[in-house]
C-alpha cells in the first residue's frame, strides 16, 4: 500500500446498529486475551482485575489469568456479561490539547474518552499522549490489538512536529541518528530536522520508534530547547492528515488488514473481502 492512511481522507464502517450482535471469538484463548479482544481493557489490566476477584467464568471466581475460555463459557466481569468480540475496529482521532488519555483521572480532569462521540463503541487507546500533546491518537475496540500496535517491537515510526523555544543546528540534530543517553536512559535512533524558525522558536520534525515517557520533551531539553507545542502527525502507516481537532475517522477494515498482514489480521477477526460501509467522521 502506498502513502499513509489519513494523508488522503480514509473512510471506514458505519457504527454497528443496536441489536447487531458481533460474532463471538470462536477459538479457545486465555481469559485475559478474551477480555482484551472484547475491548474491556488491556491484557495487563485484565490480569489485575482477575487478581482482584472481578471476573467469573461459569459462576466461579477466577484466580488466574492463565484460564482458557471458549465461546461456550459464560464470562462475567463486574457483574456484567463479557461483550462478544467482533472484528477489531480502528479509528484515527485528532486529540486536542488538555485531555487526559485515560478512562478515569483521579484529579477529575477531562479525558479523551469523555470527549469522544457518543455513538462510538467502547474503545481503548493505542499508547498515550500526555495532556499537553495534540494530534494523532489511534483508538480501537480490541485491547489486544492496541497492545500489539504500541509495542516498540512492532517497529512503527512515530513522527512529531515540535515547536520549541531556543535554537538548534541541523548538525546537532543529525547526531541523534545514533541514539542518545539522557540521565541514564537510552533512546534509540532519532530522525530530526529543522522545519523552520519563527521568532525565538524553532519548528522541528522528529521521528522515533520507541515511544518512551516524555521522550520528545527530554530530547528537546537535552538540546537546550523548551517545548511549547507538540503534535503527533503519524503513527506507523497512519497519518493525521486533514483530520480536524476533536474528530475521529474510522480506518477501513481492508486497510487494517493490509497493514497487519493477513495472518495477524485474522487473529483479530479481520478477513480480506470484508465490505466497507459509509464513513464515520464525527465531532
Amino acid at each position: 500500500m502506498s502513502g499513509k492512511v489519513g494523508e488522503k481522507q480514509s473512510r471506514g464502517q458505519a457504527p454497528r446498529k443496536k441489536g447487531d450482535a458481533p460474532a463471538p471469538v470462536q477459538e479457545p484463548m486465555r481469559i485475559a486475551k478474551a477480555m482484551a479482544h472484547a475491548g474491556l481493557c488491556s491484557r495487563r489490566d485484565a490480569e489485575r482485575w482477575i487478581e482482584a476477584g472481578r471476573v467469573t467464568v461459569n459462576g466461579k471466581v477466577l484466580e488466574t489469568p492463565a484460564h482458557v475460555v471458549s465461546a461456550t463459557d459464560t464470562i462475567v466481569v463486574d457483574g456484567k456479561p463479557l461483550p462478544q468480540s467482533g472484528p477489531a475496529r480502528l479509528w484515527r482521532y485528532n486529540k486536542p490539547k488538555g485531555l487526559i488519555t485515560s478512562h478515569k483521572d483521579p484529579l477529575n480532569r477531562k479525558t479523551v474518552f469523555e470527549a469522544l462521540p457518543d455513538k462510538l463503541p467502547r474503545v481503548v487507546s493505542v499508547g498515550r499522549l500526555d495532556i499537553n500533546t495534540e494530534g494523532l491518537l489511534l483508538l480501537t475496540t480490541d485491547g489486544a490489538l492496541a497492545r500489539h500496535l504500541e509495542l516498540p517491537s512492532t517497529g512503527w515510526l512515530r513522527r512529531y512536529r515540535v515547536r520549541a523555544h531556543g535554537n538548534v543546528t541541523q548538525d546537532a540534530l543529525d547526531k541523534l541518528q545514533g541514539g542518545v543517553t539522557i540521565d541514564g536512559i537510552s533512546y534509540g535512533p532519532i530522525e530530526a530536522r529543522v522545519e523552520r524558525e519563527q521568532g525565538h522558536n524553532v519548528w522541528l520534525v522528529l521521528a522515533l520508534r520507541e515511544g518512551k515517557n516524555r521522550e520528545v520533551k527530554r530530547i528537546a531539553e537535552h538540546l537546550g530547547l523548551v517545548v511549547n507545542r507538540l503534535i503527533r502527525i503519524t503513527f506507523g502507516p497512519f497519518a493525521l492528515g486533514d483530520l480536524a481537532s476533536g474528530t475521529v475517522d474510522e480506518v477501513k477494515p481492508k486497510v487494517l488488514v493490509d497493514q497487519l498482514g493477513t495472518k495477524l489480521a485474522g487473529e483479530f477477526g479481520l478477513r480480506r473481502g470484508q465490505l466497507d460501509r459509509q464513513p464515520t467522521r464525527r465531532r
